[in-house]
């Protein structure tokens, strides 16, 4: 059984917002992927997600390294950028399997490069919208919709 929550943000602030609101649910072991055109607000939302963790200072998109780590907060977060990766195997040399069951909360940006890879129980975040469109925030708990 999946359970979905859709909402609109206005603005950087409120995608952020939606990204704590999410953070006081999450637990050790949470994998939170995201997915979304360029520019839709991901990072943003992550920002959220890390502030709520109470995680100090700001998360920053780690599109060169692939994984930054934070720690500081409730619980270690590991942010994964997938954009640059190249393979399935790419990520899986990473270490990403073991993360998704460590005791921190794993965020994936890009994480349809990485779907096959994702556990059942996985939060997807999908964000709509570019430049200055409100954005769309669908968020589902469980297995992608078949």
């Amino acid at each position: 059984m999946t359970a979905a929550t859709t909402l609109t943000a206005r603005g950087p602030e409120e995608t952020a917002a939606a990204g704590e609101r999410l953070a006081a649910t999450l637990g050790p072991g949470d994998v939170v992927a995201l997915t979304g055109e360029l520019g839709a607000g991901k990072t943003c939302f992550i920002q959220g997600v890390v502030r709520g963790l109470g995680v100090p200072g700001r998360a920053t998109s780690p599109t060169f390294v692939l994984i930054n780590e934070y720690r500081g907060g409730r619980l270690p977060v590991y942010h994964v950028d997938a954009y640059r990766t190249g393979s399935l195997a790419e990520l899986q040399d990473l270490g990403l399997p073991e993360l998704f069951d460590g005791e921190g909360v794993t965020l994936v940006e890009w994480a349809d490069k990485l779907e096959p890879l994702l556990p059942a129980r996985t939060i997807r975040v999908h964000l709509e919208g570019v430049g200055d469109e409100p954005r769309v925030i669908a968020i589902r708990r469980g297995a992608p919709p078949s």
